[in-house]
């Protein structure tokens, strides 16, 4: 591969093109070579724009598979090494707030290990799971005035970090009927992940995704945002799944709730109990439609913040509690049987009794082609609408819409390069101009 060039201007990430040309230069050899090995996977299918958001193992094993083979390694007793990165570059055109930073660029990493202690020792059903974050963002969605986020890597500050983002230990019983996992994690991964696969479906992606939209409510109900932990808030607690058939789960948790005081629990590497808790309860079904067997899921849930929130401006309540619902459907196979390509659609939405949250209610949709051009099976297109009702305790704006459109292309496998542009009608920040648009370039490598 022919080296690239990048003009590294103003505020545009160096390490943003430097990591992406070092990747797209050596991982061709990388790849070829671990593809030799008998034990390695090839994904062909889009994946999710921000993996940290909505899965709780990450990576695709492709590095360690390659120095497994190097070093002779035939048995990894059930340790397995990976993670992810994801960058972009980011063009407000117009809007925003008044004398914004008209480019920003984003870098995120994730270094993922998982222990299956059945391999490791011999100990049935257990998994142990453990992950650093390395965040280098800026203030991409507050110079375009967006309340939601239009852009999911950049949340609250300090958007320059490195966490313990996840340390948990999850035991499986009856058969893996029932799951339980205690420890530190990310709740979106069990709780309104719209993104999360069908289980009954044909697809087995790294990292699957019903969409590669990169707006944060795609990856948290908007009415969630500010109580909910998820990404890079991640929080100590428990979690139980029950799931005694495919078609159907229940599953509960009960996390930190001192994020809905302004706390960034994830930055926490111990736990903090002094009485705030987030609890949440959420069912789901799933189903296989019509003769070409399209997969279908519909999820709800419900929570409750017990404990002090605190919003915008000196706004405080205690206690609050919502309802959300989140599904999909695949409503098209291109080739029915012989691959995943095909047309898919979401929706979300979301309610809350809050008056000090920033959204009281949310609804999102979105429509993704998967693998319709021909030899491009990895890559989708996608657009998607979010839109929330503003609290108007805390915004001069009623509402918000984002709209948002999007191409992901697998460039060789484990990488991908998205295009994006986003345009918010009327954002929700107080003193915003209207109708911004956007134009972002993201990155993702898996490894």
């Amino acid at each position: 591969m022919n080296g690239c060039k990048c003009n590294v201007k103003g505020t545009v990430s160096y390490l943003f093109c430097l990591i992406l040309t070092v990747f797209l230069q050596s991982w061709f050899c990388l790849t070829a070579n671990a593809a030799g090995s008998a034990n390695a996977k090839t994904s062909n299918s889009s994946i999710s724009s921000n993996p940290a958001a909505i899965n709780i193992s990450t990576g695709s094993g492709v590095v360690q598979r390659f120095v497994e083979k190097k070093l002779g390694i035939k048995n990894d007793h059930g340790i397995s090494v990976g993670g992810a990165w994801v960058g972009d570059i980011n063009q407000l055109f117009s809007g925003g707030i008044p004398h914004p930073d008209r480019t920003t660029n984003n870098s995120l990493l994730i270094l993922s290990l998982t222990v299956d202690t059945e391999k490791f020792n011999g100990w049935k059903g257990g998994l142990f799971g453990a992950q650093v974050l390395q965040l280098n963002a800026q203030k991409t969605n507050i110079a375009a005035g967006s309340v939601q986020g239009y852009n999911s890597i950049p949340g609250p500050p300090p958007l320059n970090r490195f966490e313990l983002y996840q340390l948990w230990y999850r035991q499986a019983f009856f058969d893996e009927k029932f799951l339980l996992r205690i420890g530190k994690t990310v709740p979106t991964y069990d709780f309104g992940n719209v993104l999360k696969p069908v289980a009954l479906s044909k697809d087995s992606p790294n990292i699957p995704a019903v969409s590669g939209l990169i707006f944060t409510p795609i990856f948290i109900n908007a009415s969630l945002l500010d109580v909910m932990p998820g990404y890079y808030n991640s929080a100590y607690g428990i979690t139980m799944s029950f799931a005694p058939i495919k078609e159907w789960y229940l599953s509960y948790g009960i996390y930190d709730g001192n994020q809905a005081r302004n706390e960034q629990i994830g930055l926490h590497a111990t736990p903090t109990w002094n009485g705030a808790h987030f609890q949440i309860a959420e069912t789901g079904v799933a189903w296989l439609l019509g003769t070409n067997k399209l997969p279908g899921n519909i999820g709800t849930g419900i929570w409750r913040q017990h404990g002090t929130i605190k919003g915008p401006p000196n706004i405080t309540e205690n206690n609050a509690f919502g309802f959300y619902l989140f599904g999909s459907q695949r409503l098209w196979y291109k080739n029915p049987g012989i691959d995943t390509s095909g047309i898919s659609v979401f929706y979300q939405y979301g309610v809350n009794n809050s008056r000090a949250m920033p959204m009281r209610k949310y609804v999102g949709a979105g429509l993704t082609a998967f693998g319709l051009i021909a030899k491009r099976l990895g890559d989708s297109i996608g657009a998607g609408a979010a839109f929330s009702w503003l609290n108007p305790n805390s915004f001069n704006q009623s509402n918000e819409l984002i709209l948002q459109a999007y191409y992901q292309a697998q460039i060789i496998p484990n990488i991908y390069l998205e295009p994006v542009v986003s345009y918010i009608p009327s954002p929700g920040t107080n003193g915003s101009r209207n109708n911004a648009w956007a134009g972002t370039l993201r990155a993702i490598i898996v490894f």
